[in-house]
């Protein structure tokens, strides 16, 4: 073979064409850098509907396409998961060079741009998805950086799927666009600002495209509108976005404080992990409010020819690792007893704030359980009248304020949570679940035969959880 014919793109694709024992059923899709084909296995195997991907190759020289396709040629093998499409095969430059994988029959968020502003109720619950999507994809070692509507889609049971892998970066693999390339790579409105500062290692990035995202369904509008240069991207190093409340007046104060924190032009300043953004939207009514919560204009133009005089000398310092990152920041869960023995609750207090301090980004819930009947009325206030949920909740603010004062625990990193439920273990075992919690701390009191016979509250969590879990006893 010759180098011309070596060089020349593949041959167009048809319908009924096999392809490495995959037969070509529909096209479904042309975009601006590759095919969609709907494909099945020539063997009739046909565990779940599969989707192959082939790159536009027009002719020439097509760099970005070609090292875009082997980035993600590179990476989906190494994802697992419900939030991303299951790997099957691919196929080399040589040939033919494709993709196949799992076809997701849920649609993408693309169309829910056009219905913007949304419900608060489905900002939230779609924020929380894709941030429980974006958490997954970053214990496994990759940054997405190219989060967009079109590029999630939902599956038909409810998970967020991540799709689209040219841009993203792995840890362990090669970073060719950053060999390769010398301008920033992304979608001009969702684009952090680190990327416009060719940082590409850092999970924080994806967090301020999922804040666009946020920002856009709340008020229907891009908070940096769409640039189209290097030097319209580099704007959102100084220039703040109007405040959300300000282009909507019902959006709450706390949707706000998430958007604006998600926007953050440092990303010290942001949520550390996705799991933590995720626990606020998931409980808005515990998350602490900050003066961005309050914002109804702009910083104004003297802040931005400040911030405008900084950025022109700073360079962003990417993380050592997208895992890394996920690791320095867990979310501790201390399930707190207040009717046990005051030594055991010290003891727990002493175990936490060990544990708090050793990882300066650790996010501490303070989770309590309110026992509730499963037959019959349930007793909500004290002799007195007085709420047993508002008392409780008082009880965990007053446990931890210790924890709080040691650690200066503050920008939404402490939060307390009274669950309802007549089933402690279970109550515990879902909040850890569906919040992402890294780590339990609970108390165990002293054994009894009916604890023996029914199993204890901490056995049950130990068991189910998912998560490490450290049990304390009271000392003696």
């Amino acid at each position: 073979m010759d180098s011309e014919t070596a060089a020349a793109p593949p041959a167009p694709l048809e319908a009924g064409q096999v392809v490495d024992g995959f037969v070509l059923e529909e096209h479904l899709h042309q975009g601006g850098m590759a095919n969609l084909w709907r494909v099945r296995r020539d063997d009739g195997d046909a565990r779940f509907p599969l989707i192959m991907k082939v790159p536009r190759i027009k002719g020439g020289d097509d760099p970005a396409t070609i090292v875009g396709f082997e980035v993600e040629q590179m990476i989906m093998p190494m994802l697992k998961g419900p939030h991303v499409p299951a790997f099957v095969a691919k196929g080399d430059f040589i040939r033919q060079p494709y993709i196949v994988m799992e076809h997701i029959a849920g649609p993408s968020l693309r169309p829910r741009l056009d219905a913007a502003p949304l419900p608060v109720a489905e900002v939230a619950a779609l924020g929380a998805k894709v941030a429980q999507a974006l958490h997954e994809l970053h214990r496994q070692h990759v940054v997405h950086l190219d989060v967009k509507p079109s590029n999630v889609l939902l599956r038909p049971s409810g998970e967020a799927v991540l799709i689209d892998f040219g841009l993203s970066r792995h840890d362990h693999l090669p970073d060719l666009l950053d060999e390769e390339f010398s301008l920033p790579m992304g979608t001009a409105p969702y684009m952090s600002p680190e990327q416009v500062q060719f940082v590409r290692n850092d999970p924080r990035s994806d967090l301020f495209a999922l804040g666009v995202m946020l920002y856009h369904f709340t008020t229907g509008q891009r908070p940096f509108g769409h640039p189209t240069s290097v030097a319209g991207l580099r704007k959102r190093l100084y220039a703040e976005p109007t405040p959300p409340r300000a282009l909507r007046p019902d959006c709450p104060p706390w949707l706000q404080e998430v958007i604006l924190r998600c926007l953050e032009v440092k990303p010290e300043l942001r949520y550390q992990t996705a799991a933590q953004l995720a626990l606020d939207l998931h409980n808005p009514e515990q998350m602490p409010l900050t003066r961005r919560a309050e914002r109804l204009q702009g910083g104004g133009r003297w802040k931005a020819m400040r911030r405008w005089f900084a950025a022109l000398g700073s360079e962003p310092q990417g993380v050592d690792s997208t895992a890394a990152q996920v690791q320095r920041s867990p979310i501790v869960l201390a399930a707190v007893d207040l009717n046990a023995e005051a030594a055991l609750l010290d003891q727990l207090r002493e175990t936490v704030q060990r544990l708090v301090g050793t990882q300066p980004g650790a996010r501490l819930a303070c989770v309590g359980v309110m026992r509730t009947a499963r037959i019959g009325m349930d007793q909500l206030t004290d002799a007195h009248g007085q709420s047993l949920h508002l008392k409780q909740l008082i009880g965990l603010k007053h446990w931890a304020r210790p924890i709080a004062m040691a650690h200066g625990l503050d920008e939404g990193r402490l939060t307390f949570h009274v669950l309802e439920a007549p089933d402690a273990a279970a109550a515990l075992i879902d909040f850890a679940q569906r919040n992402e919690v890294d780590h339990i701390v609970m108390g165990a009191r002293g054994s009894s035969a009916l604890r023996r016979y029914l199993g204890s509250v901490s056995s049950q969590v130990v068991a189910q959880s998912g998560c490490t879990v450290t049990v304390v006893r009271a000392a003696g």
